[in-house]
């Protein structure tokens, strides 16, 4: 197997391009909305032959095994040519933990169909009544023999309609401080699994992303928690470590203020005069998300963990995603309101897409309050209120 991380990092940005030129389909580039799994497969199939699906997994694994300087090459790059994003709460989230905590029998039942593609997962954290305050989750699972008993409920599952697999938060001892009774499980097959229903939730721009998920008498083997009974909150925080530290979402903004400034160049001189300056406004914020971004890459490299920064890019790129794309909708007039079914939609109908999708960048992964409170205690020190 390569040693990419031997490589220069321009040598490095290189290969990623000719793999991206010689594999990547021309007709995913740049999609106005995400493709579903079905239209993934192929791609998802071609990394996975390639030696290229899991960039950050170890080497002995089945991943790449990249630096995070070159991880973020390949994901800049990766947003650059416009490709299509395939379900990746295994491989991004999962699949670090699996490494970090599983047993060896866990690690040889899930990462190599992790890795394929053969399990498809989703995650299992929010609840009605627990999304920023995580902790206060009420879906318990009750210890009988060798098997814990679900019950609850599951809310925002991300691609659960399409997930055969399932990680979930649940309480195992509901006498503990809120923190320190959770455990972490590994639920299979989901589509078939006894007590457990799945039930769509339609978003304001009537899209079929979350979904809510019902647990009623759901078993689940013990061997399937994942670290020590009780610990999950532990296991569960990693894996947002892991979540926040990336810079995919600048790289897709800065394409669409690419587009942007295309499609102002077309314009006649006042309306070029009056959104100009603005447009240039959002291209250096969005250059400074970037070296957040690096800074974060930067603290991983030499072998630190983010904390407080990641908090800082989180809060940083969705406030600006969504100004962005408000602007950008505005600058086009009455046809930037037009959505990709559109024919005459400009820019393929991508920004009232976008701006829609960025509504809920604020809250989701940590509420930006919860992350101005990591911020302020973590990062400044001030006391908690």
């Amino acid at each position: 197997m390569k040693d990419w991380n031997a490589l220069s990092d321009d040598a490095f940005r290189s290969e990623v391009r000719a793999f991206l030129r010689q594999h990547y389909p021309p007709e995913l580039r740049y999609p106005a909305r995400r493709p579903g799994l079905d239209q993934v497969r192929g791609w998802w199939q071609t990394l996975y032959q390639q030696g290229w699906i899991a960039p950050a997994w170890p080497r002995e694994h089945g991943g790449m095994g990249l630096s995070p300087a070159k991880l973020l090459i390949q994901i800049e790059e990766f947003e650059d040519h416009g490709v299509a994003r395939i379900p990746d709460q295994g491989l991004i989230n999962l699949g670090p933990l699996l490494i970090r905590f599983g047993t060896d029998e866990q690690k040889q039942r899930y990462l190599p169909p992790t890795l394929s593609g053969e399990y498809i997962w989703c995650q299992g954290y929010s609840e009605p009544n627990a999304g920023s305050d995580l902790a206060s989750l009420r879906t318990e699972a009750v210890l009988d023999g060798d098997e814990y008993v679900i019950n609850g409920q599951k809310i925002w599952t991300s691609g659960g309609h399409r997930a055969n697999q399932m990680f979930c938060l649940v309480r195992t001892d509901p006498e503990a401080p809120k923190h320190r009774g959770i455990s972490f499980l590994l639920i299979d097959d989901i589509t078939n699994a006894k007590g457990l229903t799945i039930r769509p939730l339609i978003n304001m721009h009537n899209r079929h992303h979350f979904n809510e998920v019902f647990f009623e008498d759901v078993r689940v083997p013990v061997k399937n928690r994942l670290g020590e009974e009780n610990r999950g909150w532990y296991v569960g925080m990693t894996l947002l470590d892991f979540e926040r530290s990336g810079i995919g979402t600048t790289a897709s903004q800065k394409h669409t203020l690419e587009n942007l400034t295309a499609w102002l160049k077309g314009q006649d001189e006042a309306t070029v005069a009056k959104y100009k300056n603005r447009l240039a406004d959002h291209v250096v914020a969005n250059n400074v998300g970037r070296y957040l971004g690096l800074r974060v890459a930067s603290m991983q490299s030499r072998g630190l963990v983010p904390n407080y920064e990641s908090s800082v890019i989180k809060i940083y790129q969705s406030e600006l995603g969504q100004r962005i794309y408000n602007f950008g909708v505005n600058m086009l007039g009455l046809s930037g309101q037009m959505l990709p079914e559109e024919v005459k939609a400009p820019l393929g109908g991508a920004l009232p897409e976008q701006m829609m999708a960025a509504v809920p960048s604020t809250i989701y992964s940590g509420s930006n309050e919860i992350q101005r409170n990591v911020i302020a205690t973590r990062g400044l020190g001030l006391p908690r209120g």
